[in-house]
């Protein structure tokens, strides 16, 4: 046996130490989601400001992924994989010994590296592992993730029981800190790959232009739709969007790259990924805040932290089984006929929740029809993305649909929650009408959301196993390689 191939650590061992780091990601990922109202109370703010623990994660993880994605190409994986286990422990244990708000968004925003992690265990995955295994470990990380988004939605009931909302975060910083120290002893040294960098002004100019537009999203509800702050953020959101524009589409290294956007299959795929993340999020966190509110307020169920969790459990085991199905439906029907089923599927749980919210059946059914019709979208869409490009272009591709969805995300919930809390009671709970104006905003995005499905371009030719398994730097992008897909397709 070649002595530089025994000199390298097992890839067992190498996957157990990005299992562990998947897997605290995954549950920092969904963990908070359940319990924003007790956030709320405990660092003594709105409902509208609370909603920005999320948003600040989502914005942060936008601008993370592709600078630690090209950094990883460019001072090797192993070096960034431990940079961003430790980062990510840091904001763990920033949030966790916030007293104030701010403080806590801060640990957010340091969490956002962690948008980054998926990408580099991807990538070490493809570096390190006999090609034969690389579509089986990838679909399987994939897989853990998806499984961990979906016990954070549980577990964090119990824990907040028997501890407080602060082992929300000591609990993972516990794995990440074992995980980096395992990464720097086991993950082994990656080549550097000569010729790339980053572009620094592209990452300013888009976190410039996402802050501009989500805080004045965020707080129109308090500051007026028509005010002179309002527009003015908006406006300049636009020229700051349109000089990053400019920029990335002239650099030789951009952070997303332009002339992908043009290919008609990528564009329209993002499209669809951008208003499908405004629906996602924004239930995500928005709808255990309506299930915990007390019946008094007129509405809600008073639900625990665990129940309310329970509730939302249907919508993550019905994306991972519909990731599972769609790898069969797309090779039978392609992935157009497939993305724009699950588009419509995906729009029946909007008008649920903007009309009948009555019945904790009626939730959990919606919950269920929101998890089967993402599903098949996002897994679709890598199918799409991965017939559409070249196979050294995947990657760049899947990346930048899976970052646009998370941009929508991040616009998503803070639509919300300014819709949501535009009205209130005397005790500052938003009223129920304000939860119906939120939603009938989440379903004209669904709406526009299945039509623009009919702009993506139909199949073209079947993708190979090997350019699923380099379509996937992103873990919800997984789901499609957790199934029976890329066992049917050929090397």
């Amino acid at each position: 046996m070649d002595s530089s191939v025994e000199a390298r650590q097992d890839y067992r061992l190498t996957y157990a130490v990005l299992v562990v780091g998947v897997t605290a990601y995954a549950l920092l990922q969904s963990l908070v989601i359940p319990v924003l109202p007790t956030i709320q109370s405990a660092l003594h703010t709105s409902q509208s400001n609370a909603a920005w623990v999320l948003t600040m994660y989502l914005l942060s993880a936008s601008i993370f992924t592709p600078i630690v994605g090209r950094l990883g190409d460019l001072w090797g994986k192993k070096r960034l994989l431990v940079i961003t286990l430790v980062g990510l422990a840091a904001g763990c244990a920033i949030s966790a010994l916030s007293q104030t708000l701010l403080v806590m968004l801060i640990g957010r925003a340091v969490q956002g590296i962690g948008g980054g992690l998926m990408p580099l265990a991807f990538g070490i995955v493809r570096d390190e592992f006999p090609k034969a295994k690389v579509p089986g470990a990838v679909g399987t990380t994939a897989a853990i993730v998806s499984a961990g988004s979906g016990a954070g939605l549980v577990l964090a009931g119990p824990i907040v029981s028997a501890a407080s909302f602060r082992w929300l975060f000591w609990i993972p910083l516990i794995c990440l800190v074992v995980a980096a120290v395992a990464a720097f002893f086991v993950v082994p040294d990656s080549a550097p790959r000569t010729g790339s960098r980053v572009r620094w002004s592209g990452a300013a100019l888009l976190s410039g232009w996402l802050v501009l537009l989500l805080v004045p999203l965020s707080e129109a509800s308090q500051w007026g739709w028509g005010s002179a702050t309002t527009i003015g953020m908006l406006l300049a959101a636009a020229v700051v969007a349109a000089l990053w524009v400019k920029v990335e589409s002239a650099s030789d290294h951009p952070m997303i790259d332009m002339r992908l956007m043009r290919v008609p299959v990528v564009w329209t795929s993002n499209l669809v990924a951008f208003l499908f993340g405004v629906g996602m999020y924004a239930n995500f966190a928005f709808l255990p805040q309506f299930l915990q509110t007390p019946k008094s307020a007129g509405y809600g169920f008073g639900l625990s932290v665990t129940q309310s969790g329970l509730i939302l459990l249907p919508s993550t085991v019905m994306m991972f089984l519909g990731g599972l199905a769609t790898g069969r439906l797309t090779l039978r029907y392609g992935g157009r006929a497939v993305l724009i089923v699950g588009a419509v599927v995906s729009i029946v749980p909007f008008i649920m929740l903007a009309t009948s919210r009555s019945q904790l059946w009626e939730l959990a059914l919606a919950m269920t029809l929101f998890g089967a019709g993402f599903g098949l979208v996002y897994s679709a869409m890598t199918t799409l993305i991965v017939e559409g490009v070249r196979m050294d272009e995947t990657g760049v591709a899947s990346g930048m649909n899976a970052n646009i969805r998370t941009i929508g995300g991040s616009i998503g919930a803070a639509v919300m929650a300014s819709a949501v809390t535009a009205t209130s009671h005397g005790g500052g709970l938003p009223t129920n009408a304000g939860y119906t104006h939120g939603y009938l905003l989440l379903l004209v995005a669904a709406v526009a959301a299945g039509g623009a499905g009919f702009l993506v371009p139909g199949r073209l030719r079947p993708p190979t196993a090997r350019q699923l398994a380099d379509a996937l730097p992103h873990p919800e992008l997984g789901m499609v390689a957790g199934g029976t897909l890329l066992g049917d397709l050929p090397e």
